[in-house]
């Protein structure tokens, strides 16, 4: 498979899963820390994470996740539907269920982030997108055990199917993390900040 066929696979994957960033129901406030992971289950805008895999579309990829001393830890297998990329997504939410955050004073996403296995994508939720192709990137760093700070920066973010346009940052519901293989493969990443910058 050609890599730009498998990078629109990879987007188009990440775009599905974000859709559920807009499934919550709290608010959030205008801090650029989004989530620093002191709380087990809420980002720091005292939104619940969520987390779901290719289960929900005939996979049978297993995941397992844990939160201690400020770092999120997510692990576990992928097991792609037949025909399929894999994926484990972790939804970051900005705002509530309907609503959006205005990130427009914003270049990007930050991230500190340590893979010791597998492949990341990022995802900007926008509530303009109505076809689930939301903007995203991958996330790429070093497998040497450390962890390592990185930008994505709004527009570097792109949309695998539908025509390329600007991702509107005025209109932003989630942030999604994204572990994908397009074959049985393991996975293990770490993260300890995300924020805008």
């Amino acid at each position: 498979m050609k890599t730009n066929s498998k990078n629109r696979i990879v987007m188009m994957m990440a775009g599905v899963v974000a859709l559920t960033g807009s499934m919550f129901a709290h608010g959030a406030d205008s801090s650029p820390v989004i989530d620093d992971f002191t709380a087990s289950t809420n980002t720091s805008y005292g939104l619940p994470r969520q987390f779901i895999n290719d289960s929900m579309a005939g996979g049978s990829t297993q995941d397992k996740h844990s939160v201690q001393n400020g770092v999120m830890q997510v692990s576990g297998t992928i097991t792609p539907p037949r025909g399929q990329p894999g994926w484990s997504s972790t939804v970051v939410p900005l705002a509530e269920m309907g609503h959006a955050k205005d990130a427009s004073e914003y270049e990007g996403v930050k991230l500190r982030v340590r893979i010791n296995q597998g492949n990341l994508n990022l995802s900007a939720n926008s509530l303009d997108v109505t076809n689930f192709d939301f903007h995203a990137a991958p996330i790429v760093v070093k497998a040497d055990g450390k962890f390592h700070e990185v930008k994505v920066p709004f527009t570097e973010m792109k949309r695998a199917w539908s025509e390329q346009t600007s991702l509107n940052t005025t209109n932003l519901n989630s942030l999604s993390i994204v572990a994908y293989s397009l074959q049985p493969a393991v996975f293990d990443y770490e993260i300890d900040d995300v924020s805008f910058y």
